[in-house]
């Protein structure tokens, strides 16, 4: 590495450590504001720099109380990995059935490949691989016995969820 490439790798770390330094300290909701205040800190950016680093660093926007957006940083854990699989399977879930091992998933048209995907970060080890298409997914299984274990947790995650929608609908009366 020469010692350019090494000035700059410094300079990105030091620009994004001062990025979250900013977006903690003050509310940012666009890059212009962003770059402005950088540029107020002494960093020589463009917007495009900017854009690179928010890409980079997965900041994301969340709504304030006066409905104006800002950015955070987000930091993905293995629950809300498991939660937005979750969430990505009940959106797109309509049926199931087996034939022997072969678990067979009916989705919402155009959502089978995120269904499946999906399933494919749930931990299930009794999966071998499953194909989809549009609106159907097609998940070989172990052996029978596992089919059925799987569709009984898919059933209970489903009925989870229609559960916790219940109880959120009891607590706004």
């Amino acid at each position: 590495m020469t010692d350019q490439e090494k000035k700059d790798r410094y300079m990105k770390q030091e620009r994004q450590a001062k990025i979250l330094d900013l977006i903690v300290k003050k509310q940012i909701g666009t890059q212009e504001e962003l770059t402005a205040e950088l540029e107020k800190a002494g960093f020589v950016v463009t917007q495009a720099t900017v854009s690179r680093d928010i890409r980079e660093m997965k900041l994301t926007k969340i709504a304030r109380s006066d409905g104006r957006l800002q950015y955070v940083a987000y930091r993905k854990t293995p629950q809300d990995l498991s939660e937005k699989y979750a969430r990505i399977f009940r959106d797109g879930f309509i049926s199931m059935d087996n034939a022997q091992n072969i678990l067979v998933i009916r989705t919402v048209s155009g959502m089978a490949m995120a269904v499946a995907a999906a399933l494919d970060h749930m931990e299930m080890p009794e999966v071998v691989g499953s194909i989809a298409g549009d609106d159907t997914i097609m998940c070989a299984v172990r052996s029978v016995d596992d089919t059925i274990s799987i569709m009984g947790r898919l059933r209970r995650l489903i009925d989870d969820a229609g559960n916790e929608e219940r109880g959120k609908d009891t607590d706004a009366d």
